[in-house]
């Protein structure tokens, strides 16, 4: 469709040419693993980092883009030290930070860390609020390449300040500004990839791109069908936010949880592999299903997620078709990419038949087309397609010119 090229120029000029943070890296959505889903505080650990970077490795994960090992939060001790440092918890890091991170660069990957722009992070730990300079001098000192930034403990008018605010004094803008100021500030010494995680508040998808290079556009996916299908259908509406520099974040993937079935894996991976969310795994690897790991190393869905024209796939309704029902996640999705136009097609609400003619798709247009779907491997030529689908899961093809 001729206006997606227009719109996708002005993005990429909103992202790259206003935002401090065009330094060059967060062009694509970040991919990696994060701990917290593996084992909370438990899991924040030098052996967590390193057994990771190894599984990488071992299971072919690097080579298929994932590169980030992201500590989240419990990585510190419970208070700075006297001179209002970060101080790793030496039962957990008995070597420090940066002999975990020199080994992490060594075998061709990056290192994350957790903070938060309040007083404290959400289990506790000291928050970055009126530390920000000094806690990123701190990252760039150990070559951290990551940072998630929490919302917990933040300023609210409710006194003392509750883990989670429901009445906050301001806008998150206030207080993520800072921490974005001293990553600019400190980028001649390191680059460092800024997630904003204030839970999708103040309609963070209108500004982020000005703050960070992603931005969490929910509440937390909580590893259940009702989460995957409130935060996928909510990604449609905002799906022109996204742009190379910055993109909607739609939470770490839940794969592997008892909640969900092996078929809505399927469409829980693929529905943020076309929105161009960030590919965060939130499992361990050494208990990684064969049926999980076919998913996640799904190098067509990974290529279309990582495709640089970085253009978000949102929902279009065929001729005939339903209107979509708010809180459930449409049938038809579509989304340009550099050398074509990916189709998602989900079976959200009812196990089915589920057609599309390529006339109707938007950037397509009349006439044949190629194409192949990314799970089955199906191939064919024509002017439409279809398939049947079970209840959650989904279909994804990726139509190029015949």
């Amino acid at each position: 469709m001729r206006s997606w090229k227009a719109s996708l120029v002005s993005a990429v000029l909103v992202s790259q040419g206003t935002s401090a943070l065009n330094n060059g890296i967060g062009l694509k959505p970040h991919m990696g693993w994060s701990s917290w889903n593996v084992a909370q505080c438990n899991a924040a650990s030098a052996s967590y980092a390193l057994d990771t970077a190894n599984k990488f490795i071992s299971l072919g994960l690097k080579d298929l883009g994932y590169e980030y090992i992201n500590i989240d939060d419990c990585w510190s001790t419970k208070s700075r030290d006297s001179s209002g440092k970060l101080v790793p918890d030496p039962a957990k890091w008995p070597n420090g930070i940066k002999a975990v991170t020199d080994k992490i660069h060594d075998m061709g990957l990056k290192f994350g860390l957790y903070g938060c722009a309040g007083q404290k992070t959400c289990a506790g730990y000291p928050g970055s609020e009126g530390h920000e300079a000094s806690d990123v001098a701190q990252l760039a000192s150990w070559g951290v390449d990551f940072w998630k930034y929490d919302n917990c403990y933040t300023p609210c008018q409710q006194n003392p300040r509750p883990q989670t605010c429901n009445s906050p004094t301001g806008s998150t803008k206030t207080w993520y500004a800072p921490m974005r100021d001293a990553i600019i500030g400190a980028q001649n010494t390191r680059k460092i990839n800024f997630n904003l995680c204030n839970w999708g508040r103040d309609q963070v998808w209108t500004w982020g791109a000005d703050y960070g290079h992603s931005w969490r556009m929910s509440v937390d996916n909580w590893g259940d069908w009702a989460s995957v299908e409130r935060i996928g259908s909510a990604a449609a509406g905002i799906a022109n936010y996204s742009a190379p520099g910055g993109f909607n974040d739609l939470d770490m993937l839940y794969l592997g949880s008892a909640k969900i079935s092996a078929t809505e894996e399927k469409l829980h991976f693929g529905l943020w592999a076309i929105t161009k969310s960030p590919l965060v795994l939130g499992l361990d690897l050494n208990k990684i299903s064969a049926n999980t790991l076919s998913i996640i190393r799904n190098k067509g869905l990974i290529d279309i997620n990582q495709d640089p024209l970085g253009k978000a796939a949102t929902t279009f309704r065929p001729p005939g078709a339903a209107a979509p029902v708010n809180g459930k996640i449409y049938p038809y999705w579509a989304g340009p990419l550099s050398d074509g136009v990916v189709v998602g097609l989900c079976a959200g609400t009812s196990a089915g038949t589920y057609s599309v003619n390529f006339k109707d798709v938007p950037g397509l247009g009349a006439g044949s087309y190629t194409w192949k779907e990314m799970y089955t491997g199906q191939t064919g030529n024509g002017t439409s397609v279809s398939f049947n689908i079970d209840l959650h899961d989904m279909r994804v093809v990726k139509v190029t010119k015949a």
